[in-house]
């Protein structure tokens, strides 16, 4: 009977795990702290970095799971979705409701003590805004959906630089708009592998609305002004030339990648637009390693 318990309380506890989207709050917490060693121009106090991401965990899992709460319906029809823990059964709406509502004020108040009063505020900004304007407002009313929605994504650099310093100073915020450029050639390809998926599930992401061409033009568009806001990078927060090489020669790299889809967007058939989602995630990883070697170097 012990054993039987213990094992459903692991299942639960695992539940929950997933249904703040794990893997998502990972790449964001890789953004923080390399912006935190930008913005203290060394390591910051270890103790503060760790209570950064334990906010910003907290923080980013209660958006996710309130997606979920949100979503639960879109996420039965759709087959990359179907695994969540409200669909299985493995969590009611209730817990899932009341568990979002925990951690995400938790979030507040320990990023508040142990953090900085500004980043407590930047994280209820950024649940705020996934929660009520990507998943209530935009995500199945407009194409334009995860453009936006990658505002809430990019909070993370500007939530690590108020912990540190208690402002968010320009090179902050064009980390913030790496981010929220990178969103939609990171997500956009993903959502033409799962075409099929969001239309059945009457999501109008671009692919579902648009042909292959006009998705692959605006790929290319948001590639080459993510490229450019990340040597942006190197006059504002006097970066050396470690970060200034990686950043030329990873945004190179990026831009081809970006233009093998868009040359068989325009011909009307991506044989496999999971290579540049993937590509995507390498590219943004490198670019925040590089963020935090070069200001320990760069001295």
């Amino acid at each position: 009977m012990l054993k039987h318990l213990d094992l459903t309380e692991m299942n639960k506890i695992k539940a929950y795990i997933a249904l703040t989207k794990p893997r998502v709050i990972e790449l964001l917490l890789i953004t923080t702290v390399p912006t935190m060693i930008l913005a203290n121009r060394g390591i910051p106090n270890l103790w503060l970095v760790l209570a950064t991401l334990v906010g910003g965990a907290l923080s980013a899992g209660s958006a996710n799971a309130f997606n979920c709460y949100i979503d639960a319906d879109i996420d039965q029809i759709m087959g990359r979705t179907k695994g969540r823990p409200l669909v299985t059964g493995e969590l009611s709406k209730r817990e899932a409701f009341v568990f979002s509502w925990v951690i995400g004020l938790a979030s507040i108040v320990w990023l508040w003590v142990f953090t900085t009063p500004l980043a407590a505020l930047l994280s209820l900004a950024a649940i705020l805004f996934y929660v009520f304007v990507y998943t209530l407002l935009l995500k199945r009313r407009t194409p334009q959906n995860i453009v936006w929605g990658g505002a809430a994504g990019a909070m993370p650099v500007a939530i690590g630089w108020a912990a540190v310093t208690g402002t968010v100073a320009p090179a902050a915020w064009i980390l913030f708009l790496v981010i929220f450029l990178w969103t939609p050639p990171h997500y956009w390809p993903l959502s033409m592998r799962y075409k099929e998926d969001y239309a059945n599930a009457g999501v109008p992401m671009l692919p579902v609305v648009r042909n292959s061409t006009t998705v692959a033009i605006q790929i290319i568009l948001y590639a080459w002004a993510l490229v450019a806001a990340s040597l942006l990078l190197i006059p504002v927060a006097n970066m050396g030339w470690i970060y200034t090489v990686v950043s030329v020669a990873g945004g190179a790299w990026f831009l081809l990648e970006a233009y093998r889809l868009y040359r068989q967007g325009i011909a009307g058939e991506v044989k496999n637009p999971m290579r540049l989602f993937h590509g995507a995630n390498t590219y943004l990883t490198l670019l925040f390693v590089v963020i935090a070697i070069d200001p320990l170097i760069h001295i």
